[in-house]
């Protein structure tokens, strides 16, 4: 078996900087994590407070710190920095290789869709951001790592799609469609969700938005560990060389 994982993300429309930030983590008992904040404000000081919401989880995480305790820590950590001020959702995607299990926590009103046995589960509960207040809990799903699972997290910029044109995604339905036309890639599928979102806000996207896939693939490996990045460089600093 392998993990797929990929993150399709683009910004907001006339904006060069993102209020989303994420990273990715090897876990110290094996396995992989990957942190993403999404901060209440876009442009730097979007960037600025979601970045170190996500270096707090993160290098708690990578100390072997329980995803739940890390996310509970980097909300104290930013309430105490900005004083209540700053408010960001925070969503935690880990597969554990210690308890074999995928481990979703949130503190994110935002859906997380859950493809298993054939079949697209959405979950949706109660969930509140982080740094407004002491002692905000995340919501904690665990799931048992098999073959054929796929995790989709994204930001409410992709979730609010289309709104300012009367129209919505119905990610159900999309993400079915997609896993049973053929077998993507999570990179695939995760641009696939992207574009289609970025074309519901008319190419223009209202808000940042960052995709998360997470898939459970049985194919063979070769036990190497590989990690792929692509970043645009935007076309203003082309311009000032």
């Amino acid at each position: 078996m392998e993990i797929n994982l990929a993150i399709s993300k683009i910004v907001k429309f006339g904006s060069f900087v993102s209020g989303d930030q994420f990273e990715i983590i090897e876990r110290p008992m094996g396995g992989v994590s990957c942190a993403l904040a999404d901060a209440s404000c876009s442009g730097d000081a979007g960037r600025m407070v979601s970045a170190m919401v996500v270096r707090k989880t993160i290098g708690l995480i990578s100390e072997g710190v329980r995803d739940g305790a890390a996310a509970r820590a980097a909300s104290d950590y930013l309430f105490m920095e900005r004083a209540g001020s700053s408010s960001v959702f925070l969503t935690i995607v880990s597969a554990d290789f210690q308890t074999n299990t995928i481990v979703i926590t949130r503190n994110n009103p935002t859906p997380v869709f859950v493809y298993q046995s054939n079949k697209v589960d959405c979950i949706v509960s109660d969930s509140v951001p982080i740094g407004n207040s002491r002692n905000i809990r995340p919501v904690i799903n665990e799931i048992i790592l098999q073959p054929g699972t796929t995790i989709v997290v994204f930001t409410d910029g992709v979730a609010r799609a289309g709104e300012r044109y009367g129209h919505a995604i119905d990610f159900c339905t999309l993400i079915q469609a997609n896993l049973e036309e053929q077998e993507p890639t999570a990179q695939s599928l995760a641009d696939s969700l992207l574009l289609h979102a970025k074309r519901l806000d008319q190419n223009q996207p209202n808000d940042d938005m960052t995709i998360i896939v997470l898939r459970v693939l049985d194919i063979p490996n070769d036990n190497v560990r590989r990690l792929n990045v692509k970043i645009p460089i935007p076309g203003i600093f082309l311009e000032n060389d």
